[in-house]
């Protein structure tokens, strides 16, 4: 049996495998592409390709795969054998430098936003070195980024490695002022946790909505759920454990370092976190861990859920990232230092990042909405709709010493002129951790909480990427004419904290107070994505994302429809379940149950009149009612749904579904609810919360 280091890795054409199979100035050339960013030296494809053909073919891969993600939210491939005809009849493993380079997959039929008409239907995928390229069920995917025949970008991984470029760029500049000359890139790291569910497979074959919807779109809730405590951090059931072994195997053979695994607070949810990796790196890793994951649960027998709110009334799940910024150096940029220069230097991109969470509140927002994650965010389970920044009392207390040229009294006495004094003693864990804030400071880094579960993380660090680098553009702008540095950057600081401090709360996130001091602060409350997604095209937004070449105007056009119809579809394709599943499972279900106690009550009668018949009269009342309600609003739900299609605005269709459908969706589910309660277990149609969520023994 293997070890884990013998395991880690073993289907990746990593740095171990080119070193070992590539000429040396071949190695060295993507070595320079990968930790300086430099462009990789085409002349030198061919003898990449024939290395990594050779590698796949004797770990038994045949075909290889442009692997990438369009903005479906899942990753797409087509896979191409190595074969190719030879003389003798037989045929030659082969696979070229253009072939490893670029691929050509059908772009009319992903989404693009108006970008490409159907009939216009050329797309290319362009290889990104910089990522490794593995093996996965006997096919060489090579990760790649996706554009039209003219140039858009028409996936994630593009406008993700332009955002982390232009941070690289402004990042060096500012350290640069501080004598950093030894650096030669900064780059942004991530780790996301990841949370899920498990449930039996056969429970999930007989729940119609969570097969086309991923999520219950009815349920009663059963007599236990969360509320004991019991499940978060509890003993893995043995089932759950060998699903994570198994799990863990062919995540570390992809090289993904996955870390950390345990029950999370609602029964049958759990939850996996890896160590740190480069952002466009670990988001090619959170898409392959939610499709590992998938994968490994059909052989245990069990379904992974992936949506933020699969079952209503417990906990759902969401995805942390934990985000940082690093120079190729080794330099944590978000750990204050030991000498003055340090301690300013972190303070300076400290405040870099409070004031883009500040400036660009609505694009973090709109980064992480979704119609899943609308159910999610604002309850007592995740953070609120709300954009704040959690920075705990020390830190706090720091900022406000400097705002206010004060002597600072925390665990060290010192005046906070900065350039020449030095931060007091800052331990990494120098306060609580608050779980209701939805971006929090946790010593080195920072966590975004808001992410859903089922979210590409690209989305999220495109815009905090984007929105950092603009603001340490305005920093350098400002220091690069400054006549006395320490001066001009004390100054900054200080009118930085002072102007943006409002984003800063260290209290309950949770609380309704809350609500109505951000209110008075003015932070902006998004709550559903029509609600947000149109603020991307704002023009402070445009011309941010614009001026950094992270999107061209038609790319951020495409995307703000895209992201509405995804939307518009998603829960138009839940209503249209809800009434199928009312029509043809739940309505008939009462009425045999309601015939049976009908049949029941006339057998008593028949023997005598004096028998008691009030649970059968009081039973039939009620779900005769109930079963007319449930119709009537299946109906009224119905006509909603056609409603909706003859709206041809797609900003239009958001507003309708958010303000008509909803609430329809809603009040059915009431009825039916309380039908449930009501009905013979042994005539309700399929498997309920109380099955779902503790079947898995």
């Amino acid at each position: 049996m293997a070890t884990v280091p013998e395991l880690f890795g073993k289907n990746v054409f990593d740095d171990r495998q080119m070193k070992a199979r590539l000429p040396e100035k071949v190695y060295n050339s993507i070595r320079k592409t990968i930790e300086e960013g430099k462009q990789l030296d085409l002349s030198l494809a061919n003898a990449v390709a024939s290395a990594m053909k050779d590698w796949a073919v004797e770990n038994g891969a045949t075909h290889y795969t442009h692997w990438f993600q369009p903005m479906t939210g899942v990753t797409a491939e087509k896979h191409d054998s190595f074969i190719s005809p030879a003389p003798d009849g037989g045929v030659l493993m082969e696979f070229s430098g253009k072939e490893l380079i670029k691929g050509e997959p059908d772009a009319s039929s992903f989404p693009s936003g108006g970008l490409r008409a159907t009939f216009e239907a050329r797309g290319y995928t362009a290889w990104d070195p910089t990522s490794f390229a593995f093996i996965k069920d006997k096919t060489l995917c090579i990760p790649t980024a996706f554009c039209s025949y003219t140039g858009d970008a028409l996936d994630k991984k593009t406008p993700l490695l332009r955002s982390m470029s232009a941070l690289n760029k402004q990042a060096l500049r500012i350290l640069k002022l501080f004598g950093n000359d030894s650096v030669h890139m900064v780059t942004t790291s991530v780790g996301p946790e990841q949370e899920y569910f498990l449930i039996p497979k056969e429970m999930y074959d007989l729940r119609e909505d969570l097969i086309f919807t991923g999520r219950t779109l009815f349920g009663a809730k059963p007599p236990k759920g969360q509320e004991m405590d019991d499940h978060y951090f509890g003993i893995i059931k043995p089932r759950v454990a060998e699903f994570m072994k198994d799990l863990n195997d062919e995540l570390w053979k992809l090289g993904i370092l996955a870390k950390t695994e345990h029950n999370e607070v609602a029964p049958a949810q759990h939850e996996l976190a890896p160590i740190y990796s480069t952002t466009n790196i670990a988001t090619d890793h959170n898409q392959l861990t939610m499709e590992i994951m998938q994968k490994v649960a059909s052989k245990h027998g069990l379904v992974c859920l992936l949506h933020e709110k699969p079952f209503a009334g417990v906990n759902g799940s969401g995805k942390h990232n934990n985000w940082s910024i690093a120079t190729d150096t080794g330099v944590n940029l978000l750990t204050p230092g030991e000498t003055p220069y340090e301690n300013a230097q972190f303070l300076l991109f400290l405040v870099a990042v409070i004031k883009a969470v500040d400036e660009y509140q609505d694009l973090l927002r709109l980064s992480v909405a979704t119609a899943g994650n609308d159910h999610r965010l604002g309850a007592n389970e995740a953070p609120p709709a709300v954009i704040s920044i959690f920075l705990g009392d020390e830190l706090e207390g720091v900022l406000d010493a400097i705002e206010n040229e004060t002597d600072y009294t925390g665990s060290k006495s010192a005046k906070m002129k900065l350039g020449v004094d030095v931060l007091p003693e800052f331990k990494k864990d120098t306060t609580d951790r608050n779980r209701t804030s939805p971006f929090a400071f946790t010593g080195n880094k920072f966590e975004f909480r808001m992410l859903g579960s089922s979210n590409s993380i690209a989305c999220a660090n495109i815009m905090l990427n984007s929105a950092v680098a603009e603001i340490l553009k305005d920093f350098a702008d400002k220091l690069e004419k400054a006549s006395d540095f320490e001066k001009d950057l004390h100054e900054l600081i200080k009118s930085t904290i002072k102007e943006h401090k409002r984003i800063i709360f260290n209290g309950n996130g949770y609380g309704d107070e809350w609500m109505e001091e951000a209110a008075k602060r003015g932070l902006s409350n998004l709550k559903t994505t029509p609600d947000c997604m149109p603020k991307l095209l704002d023009k402070k937004n445009a011309d941010m994302l614009v001026g950094h070449g992270v999107f061209t105007q038609a790319e951020l056009e495409s995307r703000c429809e895209i992201m509405l119809e995804n939307y518009t579809k998603a829960v138009n394709i839940e209503a249209l379940t809800m009434v199928d599943m009312a029509k043809k499972q739940i309505i008939p279900a009462v009425e045999d149950y309601v015939a049976s106690l009908v049949t029941t009550a006339s057998r008593k009668m028949k023997i005598s009149a004096d028998i008691p018949m009030e649970y059968e009269k009081e039973v039939i009342s009620k779900l005769s009612s109930l079963v007319d309600i449930i119709y009537d609003r299946t109906n009224i739900l119905e006509a909603a749904t056609i409603k909706l299609k003859d709206i041809e605005d797609i900003t239009e269709q958001a507003y309708y579904i958010r303000d008509e459908i909803l609430a329809k969706m809603a009040s059915l589910r009431v009825a039916a609810d309380e039908a449930e309660t009501l009905t013979d277990k042994k005539y309700w149609p399929f498997p309920t919360y109380g099955d779902l969520l503790f079947g898995v023994r």
